[in-house]
């Protein structure tokens, strides 16, 4: 599915109101052409180079949507030379989220971020709405488009509180980010476009103005199916990768070998990378209850360290986690609930298969990423020939 593509408001033109869409599509097809066959990547993902992560296998699109039920919506936004963010929406249903909760549960690795909505998370332990994921600035402006949306739909005549999840990187070294271009027809688009299936990966949505050790990063994302004498649950991550460190693909040296890596400058008196952030989803279909849920997004950090990542001081490295199995849902105005909860010792299966796919998704995020430019510089995307050369000479890919 290709990324969806909207120009911002024209201030100028459309003075206290929003572009009319007629013109909107005519400006998309004459300005933003270009961007929109620049994204339509035949870059590889890490499994179509040989690299294996982990001993699980993946489900039919290796993606967050393998996990039944779940849906994902981006709206990439392109403009000028200056304007390069979007909006990535993760649904855990269909339906009206309100009326049928997910149990959710959340960990922060390194808390310097921007995680709108997170206390009631926590306090709760169950999603209302969607997840989104934008520039850092824009947060409180898809939160606010996202409520909008929400109160909208039918049923919500009387909702007088109501809890929307925003996460967040910042892109501003490709993106005018102080712009805060993200206006509420892009995160309808992305809330509305929302589909099963494959997920559209690189420079697009929230991964748009997005960096990852140096090179371009984005969205990526995998999934992992568990043998039917584990339970057989699926388990579907999806990363929006930002953060910074030092590269390493499945034990080899990547981010050394091509000399781009964090604090380069104090060993080889060069640039490093090393500051950034991460979001990370994971979903599965596993009978969960909030307190797994949490012990399961804490194993998502370890898929991030086997990437290289150190979550540096600036970097703000969140998950998100949530269960969407039929016997865990949540009804408003149940006054007791039955429910089912997978059991302590059925849990590990599940921590290995969201370790492989949290390394995966950072990989894939990566590989599949155009070199994306602006008026504040170029980010490159990861060389393929130069990874596959160091990945085969450390045994990764294997002839």
């Amino acid at each position: 599915m290709l990324p969806q593509f909207a120009p911002r408001r024209e201030r100028s033109a459309w003075p206290g109101r929003a572009m009319p869409l007629a013109w909107a599509i005519l400006i998309l097809s004459t300005t933003c052409l270009e961007s929109v066959m620049a994204q339509q990547t035949t870059r590889p993902r890490a499994r179509d180079l040989g690299i294996t992560v982990g001993i699980f296998e993946p489900g039919a699109h290796n993606a967050i949507t393998d996990v039944g039920g779940v849906l994902v919506g981006q709206t990439t936004l392109i403009e000028g030379d200056d304007i390069r963010t979007g909006v990535t929406a993760i649904r855990p249903h269909g339906g009206n989220l309100y009326f049928d909760r997910v149990p959710a549960a959340m960990y922060v690795a390194n808390g310097f971020g921007k995680l709108l909505g997170v206390t009631q998370v926590r306090e709760l332990g169950e999603l209302e709405m969607p997840i989104l994921l934008t520039c850092t600035l824009c947060v409180w402006k898809a939160a606010d488009a996202m409520v909008e949306w929400a109160l909208e739909m039918e049923g919500m005549e009387r909702v007088r509180s109501i809890n929307p999840v925003v996460g967040e990187t910042n892109d501003g070294g490709l993106n005018d980010i102080r712009n805060r271009p993200i206006g509420p027809e892009h995160v309808r688009a992305a809330l509305d476009g929302a589909t099963t299936g494959p997920v559209e990966e690189g420079a697009v949505g929230a991964g748009t103005g997005t960096s990852a050790f140096g090179w371009k990063g984005g969205i990526g994302t995998s999934s992992r199916v568990l043998p039917a004498s584990l339970g057989g649950y699926t388990v579907g991550v999806l990363v929006q990768s930002n953060f910074g460190g030092i590269l390493q693909i499945a034990g080899a040296p990547v981010g050394r070998e091509l000399g781009r890596y964090a604090f380069r400058n104090q060993v080889e008196e060069r640039d490093g990378e090393a500051q950034g952030s991460i979001m990370m989803v994971v979903a599965t279909d596993a009978p969960l209850s909030e307190r797994n849920l949490e012990r399961l997004a804490m194993r998502a950090v370890m898929g991030l360290s086997r990437t290289g990542s150190f979550a540096s001081n600036g970097s703000g490295d969140y998950v998100l986690s949530f269960s969407t199995a039929a016997g865990v849902r949540r009804r408003p105005g149940d006054q007791v609930r039955t429910t089912e909860d997978l059991a302590n010792d059925r849990m590990s299966a599940l921590f290995q298969a969201t370790v492989e796919s949290t390394e995966e998704a950072i990989y894939n995020s990566m590989f599949r990423a155009e070199t994306v430019s602006s008026r504040f510089g170029t980010r490159e995307a990861l060389p393929i020939d130069e990874t596959v050369e160091v990945l085969r000479r450390y045994g990764v890919i294997r002839e």
